[in-house]
């Protein structure tokens, strides 16, 4: 090998070591009221940043490195943990800086911690793997790692009381995960989320101008979803976004309720610009 040629891939290993395949995740589906509420654990859907520990480092969803501080993870577990990087009801936009800084922003970090809500690597069902996951993160760990709590719920009323109580707190929704559920990468249908309304992704395909008070500035997204279907997006944006919107080309995630007799989205609202492109989604799995 010549001299160059190492000289490069000295200069390229620390690139290289930025990004690894996707980690193999549990995805949630939707929560439809009639399943035994019962035989679920609940818990809150918090707004944060989806990351995989893998015992030495954390990795995004999409399989790109965090650049979290050394103090941040130190004393944590050799196992892989999955969760989710949060710094509060409300701060998902601040949570998101932080985790996409490099090099890392100690004071961002401070205001962080890891919310774990599952065990890949232990073979039981979700019950085993909670009980084992708080075993061990109760053994020492530091403030910057908890468990997310989780919660029996009896009946259908009950769990749709918790839901209103967690949004009028500043909460997303719920998280229902089946206590007989093995964890498995894709889709499962012993995972499921509840929220007052339904969300999804649409790349951005033009902006179209905004009239009033907001002329000169952006009135709606044309956005396109996967199967090609194009909608606006007219509010949900803060005066600043109108000023400066999500660049045409860049993912965005929008909350709807339900859809119309085309199958569009009704009542389409920008909700933020999605900082990476998730990895295809792994064959749906059966509980």
């Amino acid at each position: 090998m010549s001299r160059l040629t190492m000289l490069l891939c000295l200069l390229l290993l620390p690139l290289l070591a930025t990004a690894a395949p996707p980690p193999p995740v549990m995805l949630a589906g939707q929560w439809h009221d009639g399943a035994e509420v019962s035989r679920y654990w609940v818990s809150e859907k918090l707004d944060g940043v989806r990351a995989r520990w893998d015992g030495q480092v954390l990795w995004t969803r999409a399989g790109n490195r965090i650049a979290a501080p050394a103090w941040f993870t130190r004393r944590w577990p050799r196992q892989a943990l999955d969760g989710e990087l949060w710094g509060g009801r409300g701060s998902f936009e601040t949570t998101s800086g932080t985790v996409r800084s490099a090099p890392a922003d100690d004071d961002g970090w401070r205001r962080l911690r890891f919310m774990a809500f599952d065990l890949p690597g232990h073979a039981g069902t979700f019950s085993q793997r909670l009980a084992a996951m708080q075993a061990l993160v109760e053994r020492g760990a530091p403030a910057t790692l908890a468990v997310i709590p989780q919660r029996r719920i009896t009946d259908t009323a009950t769990l749709h009381r918790h839901l209103q109580a967690i949004v009028a707190a500043g909460g997303e929704g719920l998280m229902l995960h089946h206590q007989d559920n093995r964890y498995g990468a894709g889709r499962s249908d012993g995972l499921l989320k509840l929220k007052p309304w339904d969300d999804a992704e649409a790349r951005v395909v033009a902006h179209l101008p905004g009239k009033g008070k907001y002329a000169g500035m952006l009135g709606a997204l044309l956005v396109e979803r996967d199967d090609g279907a194009r909608f606006r997006i007219g509010s949900g944006f803060k005066d600043a976004e109108r000023a400066m919107p999500p660049a045409i080309g860049s993912l965005v995630t929008y909350r709807y309720n339900g859809l119309t007799a085309k199958g569009l989205p009704r009542f389409a609202r920008f909700l933020r610009v999605r900082d990476e492109t998730p990895p295809p989604e792994p064959v749906q799995h059966a509980q």
